[in-house]
């Protein structure tokens, strides 16, 4: 019974999640235009929410991308730099800044969700959901840290390393190898998975309409200004076309 429930958890789950993270923003970008947005309250209560969204966006970045270059990164590269411990100690580190700044940048705007009255009559059930989801998130990845520290030999790192290379891959590891983790962790990669299963149907896509292809622009911006010449016809000058 516990390898059938690990196996779906940690091999069949990981699919659907990833599948309805990819056709549901597919779906949502082609049929929901209009409802791709950041719903921003920007105007209401704007020094909490000035700290604790720069505060949280930078943590969560740095945390992604650690997430990401830690887990997706084959041992036989990074070893050539570094050894296991040393990338366990250096994940514990960078990982406890970045987590710690992000769950206080994220404790501020939940508070503001939850405690100001106008904020929260323009929040929807979602909105409160997904920041309180991020919130547990964040504070089980905080709990993990020291249990990170007692496998200072980098065991569970390879563990975790190799079952999200494995769902990359589509050769995924054995869903047993992971019944030696330690509850935050199985617990952290469930929630993780989670997140990634709604979000297509939270503000969480405006992600996907960073205007990262602008750094890659060609050419210059025209920009043509408006002489004032004598005016023409009907009261309009030269340069400006009928209506």
């Amino acid at each position: 019974m516990r390898d059938t429930i690990f196996h779906i958890l940690f091999v069949w789950y990981p699919y659907f999640c990833l599948t309805t993270f990819l056709v549901g923003s597919l779906i949502r970008f082609d049929r929901e235009q209009y409802s791709w947005k950041a719903s921003s309250s920007q105007l209401l209560r704007k020094r909490q929410l000035w700290w604790g969204s720069n505060l949280f966006h930078f943590g969560i970045l740095f945390l992604l991308l650690g997430h990401t270059v830690g887990l997706l990164t084959p041992t036989a590269v990074y070893t050539l730099v570094l050894t296991v411990p040393q990338k366990q100690f250096i994940a514990i580190v960078a990982g406890g800044i970045a987590g710690t700044i992000c769950f206080i940048g994220l404790s501020l705007l939940l508070h503001r969700r939850l405690f100001d009255r106008r904020v929260r009559q323009t929040s929807t059930v979602m909105d409160l959901a997904i920041l309180g989801i991020l919130w547990v998130q964040l504070s089980l990845g905080l709990i993990t840290l020291p249990y990170s520290l007692t496998h200072s030999d980098g065991s569970a790192m390879l563990v975790l390393s190799h079952w999200a290379q494995g769902i990359l891959t589509l050769q995924p590891v054995e869903a047993k190898t992971l019944q030696g983790l330690d509850w935050p962790y199985l617990t952290h990669l469930v929630l993780g998975m989670t997140i990634f299963l709604i979000f297509p149907f939270s503000r969480l896509v405006h992600i996907w309409s960073a205007p990262v292809w602008y750094l890659g622009r060609r050419g210059f911006q025209v920009v043509r200004t408006r002489r004032v010449l004598t005016a023409g016809p009907a009261g309009r000058s030269p340069s400006q076309p009928a209506e």
